[in-house]
C-alpha cells in the first residue's frame, strides 16, 4: 500500500517487512532536466537555445518574429501568442523561461500566459526585472498554483551560448523543479538558490552595481594610460594584465580583445544603459548605505551624454566674479597648470633647504583669487 507522510510516498508490504521511500517530485523534477520552454529568442534567449540543444535538451520557443535557424537545430517554435499550444507543447512540470525586457511586457506575457499552465509549473524571468516587481509577480502567479521564480542570469550572449551563471529567488519548490535544467545550463557552480521572492533579481542588481564599478576603474585606467607619457601598447598591456595579475577578470579580457579590434577613436565618446543600477543607487539612498563608486559610475554614464549644457557654464561664471577667471579657453591659464609646480617633486624627496630656496627664489605674480 502507499502511505503518503510529508511529501513522501512510502511504501509498505503488509507485515512492516521492509519499506521504501522516493520523493514525491523525483520523476517530475528528472523530467524537467529534459526539455525548457524559452519565450522571447533575442540574443540572449537565442543562444540559451542553442546551448539547450546542444545538451539534448528539448526546447519550445516563442517570439515576435520567425527563428527558422533555430527551429533548424530542432527548436519547436510556436505561433507569437499562442499559448495555449505553448503549454500543451510541454510536459509537467512545465519550466518556462521568459527572455524579455524588464518593465510592462514581462507582467503582460505573464498574465496571457499563467491562465494556460497547471499547478506546479515553474516560470522564471530571466531578464533584469526591478525585485520589488519580481516579488509582486510571483504572488499573483503563486494565486494560480503557478511558481514564478527570478531568475538573474549573467555571462552575456557567451555564457547563454556556453554555460550562464544564475542567481534564482523564489519558493524553493519550484527551485528544485527548475534546478536539474539550469544545472545543465549554467557552468559549474553557476546557480545558486538566493531565498525568496526577488532575492535572485535583487543579487543580480548588485552585481550590476559592481560592474560599473569595475567597468568605470578600467576605463579610467584606460585614460591614463593614453594621458601618461608613455608610448604603451595597449592590447599588449591587457594581455599582460590577463595573466595573472591581481586584476585579471572577464573585463580586462574583453578590453583585451576589443583593443585589437577597434580603436578607441572608432567608438563614440556616449554611453546607452537601460537604467537598473539607478535603482540600486535609489535603494542604498532609502537604505543609508553608502556606495560612492557605483554612485560616481552611474554619474558617469550620464555626463558620456552630453546631457549637461548649463552646469559648467555656471561655475565659469562663479570663478569669474570671485577669481576674475576667464570664460572659455585660456592659454595663459592652461600654460599655468603646467609651469606653476616649481619641481616636478613630492614634498617628501626635497630638503628643508630645498623648500626654502624655493620660497625665497618665488617671483610667481599674485595668485587668482580661489
Amino acid at each position: 500500500m502507499f502511505i503518503s507522510v510529508s511529501g513522501v510516498f512510502r511504501v509498505v508490504d503488509g507485515d512492516g517487512a521492509w519499506e521504501f521511500e522516493e520523493r514525491v517530485h523525483l520523476l517530475e523534477i528528472t523530467m524537467t532536466a529534459r526539455e525548457l520552454g524559452i519565450i522571447g529568442l533575442g540574443t540572449m534567449g537565442g543562444n540559451l537555445a542553442r546551448q539547450a540543444t546542444d545538451e539534448e535538451i528539448r526546447v519550445v520557443g516563442m517570439n515576435r518574429s520567425p527563428r527558422p535557424e533555430l527551429e533548424s537545430i530542432g527548436v519547436r517554435m510556436i505561433e507569437n501568442g499562442d499559448f495555449d499550444a505553448f503549454a500543451a507543447a510541454l510536459d509537467r512540470p512545465r519550466a518556462i523561461y521568459l527572455s524579455l525586457p524588464a518593465g510592462p511586457t514581462i507582467g503582460d506575457e505573464l498574465d496571457a500566459l499563467v491562465p494556460h499552465l497547471d499547478e506546479g509549473d515553474v516560470v522564471l524571468d530571466g531578464g533584469n526585472s526591478y525585485f520589488r516587481d519580481s516579488m509582486r509577480r510571483a504572488h499573483r502567479a503563486a494565486e494560480r498554483d503557478v511558481y514564478f521564480l527570478d531568475c538573474g542570469t549573467s555571462g552575456g550572449w557567451e555564457g547563454a551560448r556556453h554555460g550562464a551563471c544564475f542567481m534564482v529567488g523564489g519558493s524553493e519548490e519550484g527551485f528544485e523543479i527548475a534546478r536539474p535544467v539550469l544545472e545543465r545550463l549554467a557552468v559549474d557552480g553557476g546557480v545558486l538558490y538566493t531565498g525568496p521572492s526577488g532575492s535572485g533579481h535583487y543579487v543580480k542588481l548588485v552585481h550590476n552595481g559592481i560592474e560599473f564599478g569595475m567597468l568605470q576603474a578600467i576605463g579610467e585606467g584606460i585614460e591614463l594610460l593614453t594621458d601618461g607619457e608613455f608610448d604603451l601598447d595597449l592590447p599588449a598591456v591587457f594581455d599582460n594584465w590577463s595573466n595573472g595579475s591581481v586584476i585579471r577578470s572577464w573585463l580586462v579580457d574583453l578590453m583585451g580583445e576589443q583593443l585589437r579590434e577597434r580603436g578607441l577613436d572608432d567608438v563614440p565618446n556616449y554611453i546607452e544603459d537601460t537604467g537598473e543600477v539607478n535603482w540600486l543607487v535609489e535603494e542604498a539612498l532609502k537604505s543609508e548605505t553608502p556606495i560612492p563608486v557605483i554612485s560616481q559610475s552611474v554619474m558617469e554614464l550620464f555626463k558620456s551624454r552630453g546631457e549637461q549644457r548649463n552646469a559648467y557654464r555656471a561655475i565659469a561664471m562663479m570663478r569669474h566674479g570671485f577669481g576674475d577667471h576667464p570664460f572659455g579657453s585660456n592659454e595663459a591659464i592652461q600654460n599655468e597648470r603646467v609651469t606653476s609646480r616649481v619641481r616636478d617633486e613630492s614634498r617628501l624627496e626635497l630638503s628643508v633647504d630645498d623648500i626654502a630656496g624655493d620660497r625665497r627664489n618665488d617671483d610667481r605674480s599674485e595668485p587668482r583669487g580661489e
